[in-house]
């Protein structure tokens, strides 16, 4: 699903960076869940969005597919009825949960870059989404949805064997996200508590030199990569933007088994 922040452009490098072995995976900022619906299913997963909307959205999907593809056959491409739904969302109105999912999806495909704020130009069929629909809720039959604040999510999940995913809101960048509560000091709280697990966690982050000093600590890594941006290649094709992938592993063990594996093949 489209999302601000999604991760569609680093997903295959996030997943080659994936420990050999882990039992549960938990994505904590979970967005679009472009690296969820992306990687192999493991034993046991969960997938956890502060936006209460995003994880009601989910739900939904889950369980209640055909009524949420009912509430958004006849949507209407258009900006006043984009106005009115983002309007009622806004609202905090007490709506059937099917209905918020609806309306809450619709104001995703028809928000500039999905970005939830301003209504984007170019229309949009919503039932070509219908098939993805109920492929994501085929997918998620096994993943806990939650809706908890990042660090009692950790604290609660938290075990030797889980790997934490997070892509939190970007420094510097929080007030593109709607309804994250996420905050300068938080970026110093969420490095306390992974730098703190008995698990394993993997980090994307943009480049900046705050972020480096918060995980600056013994056993822990720090990776410099780049990404394309999809609003930037609107208005300068192949710009690549800085990002950081932090973890508290060696990174490396997928892609050196992969190699070994040929070898032995050949």
């Amino acid at each position: 699903m489209s999302w601000v922040g999604g991760k569609k452009a680093l997903r295959d490098e996030i997943i080659a960076r994936f420990p050999l072995q882990y039992e549960r995976y938990i994505e904590v900022f979970g967005g679009g869940g472009w690296v969820l619906f992306h990687k192999q299913p493991s034993e046991f997963e969960v997938y956890n969005d502060f936006n209460p909307n995003l994880a009601n959205l989910y739900r939904c999907v889950r369980e209640h597919p055909d009524e949420l593809i009912s509430e958004l056959t006849f949507v209407l491409n258009s900006r006043t009825d984009f106005e009115y739904i983002r309007s009622v969302l806004k609202s905090k109105a007490e709506i059937p949960d099917v209905r918020r999912a609806a309306y809450f999806y619709q104001v995703i495909r028809q928000s500039y870059a999905s970005g939830l704020d301003s209504f984007g130009s170019q229309p949009h069929g919503m039932w070509s989404n219908f098939p993805i629909i109920r492929k994501a809720c085929g997918r998620l039959q096994r993943v806990v949805v939650e809706n908890k604040d990042f660090e009692k999510l950790i604290k609660q999940y938290d075990r030797p064997e889980s790997l934490f995913y997070c892509d939190p809101p970007y420094y510097k960048t929080e007030d593109y996200y709607e309804d994250v509560g996420f905050c300068e000091k938080d970026h110093e709280r969420l490095a306390d508590a992974l730098c703190g697990i008995q698990g394993k966690f993997l980090l994307s982050y943009n480049d900046c030199d705050r972020i480096r000093e918060n995980y600056s600590r013994p056993g822990i890594t720090i990776e410099s990569t780049t990404r394309l941006s999809n609003i930037a290649q609107r208005y300068e094709g192949g710009k690549q933007y800085p990002e950081l992938i932090i973890a508290n592993y060696d990174t490396t063990d997928r892609s050196r088994s992969s190699k070994q594996m040929l070898l032995f093949e050949m």
